[in-house]
């Protein structure tokens, strides 16, 4: 069978197994998980296999002609290079390792079928994007995991914050799409094309005529799907989604389109310094504002989600200084400790019965009672603080080493200005990173108060995909030496300056947090304790979405919105109820958004109300005021119908009379 067949397959399968599972969802439920499970696990098998012929060598290519367009034609096209080839690996470990831990988290959810069906149809959009080579057909991908995020995200629907969390995702991202799809339009007349190669051969040849509007137009769109400054509000609010959707969200499908588009086409990027620039600003805003924001939550759901638009802006950073392989090695290293620490929060969450690291500080012994998620989850960390030798550390030194050689001036590929921001704020973040990090697993692990509650064991497929999660967590960034030949080449041995400033800094940031938590633990141990709220017959999607429908959990007779044990606020200071909320993006976009729109709505109605309405009521009014006229004519009096006739017969004769007389 030959590489393009199988590349088919790859995103085939996914599809097949959400319609199918669809379809038979209700008539025949015990089909539902191997139908979960299966077709994403042998798209994984097949895309290994694409992976090993594709070898880092010349990219796959293949096309044949969708349809007759009579102008930019529309391809169904493939183009596999090394990026591709190991996203793709990386989309179908994470997805099958969704699914299977799914079957256990999920297990007595009465909507499992049709969730189940939406994450292979969510894995077959990715893959879909991840082996394009026309970019019409990428678009396709792109939306179709819009829609699949809004319904997933909306998972547990009976709740408020579901049912906002999913329309505010949908509709931010598009927000972002229209200018996207303005760009693609913008860019394909450019180069005659939709087909990636021919676009990169435009760029080349210096045939893009508009290369800085493109640029931007395709940028919101990134900025969008994502979640980087400003559009990244929807991601802390998607957690309301069950937490194996979150995994997948945010390692592997969704948020790394956006990165995986720039990357594809970094060359468009590069014929415009400005837009590289402001990609470099947007790139450094989102680091150090969602690391900031992640010290802040009490949520552990939202601050991983704040984590995921930090690392993204680490990937867009290094885009901006025009190194893409260290952007996908980043990605591709961030996937795999990313699913792993939401899915051991999954863990955690089912253990505790509650999303608050507030009450998890004032339980004893929840390491006991989750050691799986325990050890697995302090891999993930580590790799997410960048401390070697775990794979975060390499990944992010080749982001920092990037931006440094831009900065001083050791390649053109992007300005220097670009280089220093992306550097600045790198390190900047590299010291938060490892804050939030520390004070996440301190708070989850290391509390101290009553027993946390027994809610019995969690079931194997929930704990066995921790530890293969773990492995790449741990080893993937030791292969930075076998993997030039899939990144262009690019050297990813990690630089010695920024090596060992961001990991001084990483390490200052979990040690100065560290100091922190001591003495706020002091504080929080003469807060009064109760007992938890805890329901140990509970499945664990029934104990998310409780949680998520109390959002500000209570231990007792304190409620922990003023956690004293969080070493976050004595960090933070007066500036930590300004990160808790975001920075108050929400309410700016409300006050400059959404209260204008209510506002016109609210005035169109009234014209419609009192206005239009009231010339369709004068329109109906007044035939019938002549009508009720007219009926009062009709008295069914045969003599006074007779007089009338006579008296109009008399008038008219004295008219003619009169005019014949005048005449």
């Amino acid at each position: 069978m030959t590489t393009t067949t199988l590349a088919v397959l790859v995103p085939l399968l996914p599809f097949l197994g959400a319609v199918t599972g669809l379809l038979l969802g209700r008539t025949a439920p015990g089909f539902v998980r191997p139908l979960a499970v299966l077709p994403p696990l042998a798209s994984l098998v097949i895309a290994v296999l694409v992976a090993v012929r594709q070898g880092g060598d010349q990219a796959v290519s293949a096309a044949t002609e969708l349809t007759p367009t009579g102008s930019v034609p529309i391809e169904l096209a493939l183009y596999i290079d090394g990026f591709a080839a190991l996203v793709a690996v990386l989309v179908g470990v994470v997805a099958t390792c969704v699914q299977i831990y799914s079957t256990g988290y999920l297990r007595d959810d009465p909507r499992y079928p049709s969730y189940a069906a939406l994450v292979s149809l969510f894995t077959s959009a990715m893959l879909l994007v991840v082996y394009s080579g026309d970019l019409i057909v990428l678009l396709v991908g792109w939306e179709v995991m819009g829609i699949c995020s809004y319904f997933l995200v909306g998972h547990y629907w009976e709740t408020p914050e579901a049912r906002a969390a999913s329309i505010k995702a949908f509709l931010v991202t598009k927000l972002g799409d229209v200018p996207f799809l303005i760009g693609l339009f913008a860019l394909a007349t450019d180069a005659g094309s939709f087909r990636v190669t021919t676009v990169l051969g435009t760029v080349a040849s210096g045939g893009l005529h508009h290369p800085t509007l493109i640029a931007l137009l395709l940028l919101a769109g990134v900025a969008g799907k994502s979640a980087q400054f400003p559009l990244h509000t929807w991601l802390p609010d998607a957690m309301a989604g069950p937490t194996p959707v979150s995994a997948l969200i945010h390692a592997a499908t969704m948020v790394a389109a956006g990165v995986y588009f720039i990357a594809r086409l970094l060359p468009v990027f590069q014929a415009s310094s400005a837009a590289m620039t402001v990609l470099a600003v947007m790139a450094a805003v989102t680091m150090a504002g969602s690391a900031l924001a992640a010290l802040a939550q009490d949520d552990i759901k939202r601050v991983l989600a704040y984590s995921t638009i930090g690392q993204l802006g680490y990937m867009t950073g290094a885009l901006a200084v025009g190194d893409r392989g260290a952007a996908v090695f980043h990605l591709l290293a961030h996937g795999a400790f990313k699913a792993l620490l939401f899915l051991a929060a999954g863990v955690i969450i089912h253990a505790s019965g509650t999303n608050s690291l507030a009450v998890m500080s004032r339980m004893k012994d929840l390491r006991a009672r989750v050691p799986d998620a325990y050890w697995t989850m302090t891999v993930a960390l580590l790799a997410l603080a960048a401390i070697p030798p775990f794979s975060g550390f390499f990944s992010k030194e080749a982001v920092l080493g990037a931006a440094e050689h831009v900065a001083t001036g050791h390649t053109e590929h992007a300005p220097g200005a670009a280089g220093w921001i992306v550097l600045v704020a790198g390190l900047i973040t590299a010291v938060l990173t490892a804050a939030y990090a520390t004070r996440l697993w301190l708070l989850a692990f290391r509390g101290h108060g009553a027993e946390a509650p027994d809610h019995g064991r969690q079931p194997v497929t929930m704990t066995a995909v921790l530890w293969v999660l773990a492995v790449p967590s741990l080893a993937f960034g030791l292969l930075y030496g076998q993997l030039p030949d899939w990144f262009d080449g690019r050297d990813l041995t990690p630089v010695l300056t920024t090596s060992v400033l961001g990991t001084g800094l990483a390490l200052v940031g979990g040690l100065v947090t560290y100091g922190a938590w001591r003495q706020t633990t002091a504080l929080a141990a003469r807060v009064p304790l109760g007992a938890v709220a805890a329901h140990p017959d509970a499945d664990a999607g029934e104990v998310e979405a409780e949680a998520i429908a109390a959002h500000a959990p209570a231990f007792g007779d304190v409620a922990y919105a003023a956690d004293p044990a969080d070493p976050g606020r004595l960090l933070l200071g007066p500036l930590h109820r300004h990160a808790a909320v975001g920075f108050h993006l929400d309410a700016v976009y409300t006050a400059l958004f959404v209260r204008p729109v209510r506002a016109g709505a609210s005035l169109v109605r009234f014209l419609d109300r009192e206005v239009v309405d009231t010339y369709v009521r004068a329109a109906g009014a007044l035939p019938r005021w002549l009508g009720a006229a007219v009926r009062r004519a009709q008295t069914g009096n045969v003599q006074t119908y007779v007089s009338a006739l006579l008296a109009g017969t008399v008038v008219l004769v004295v008219a003619a009379l009169l005019v014949a007389t005048g005449a």
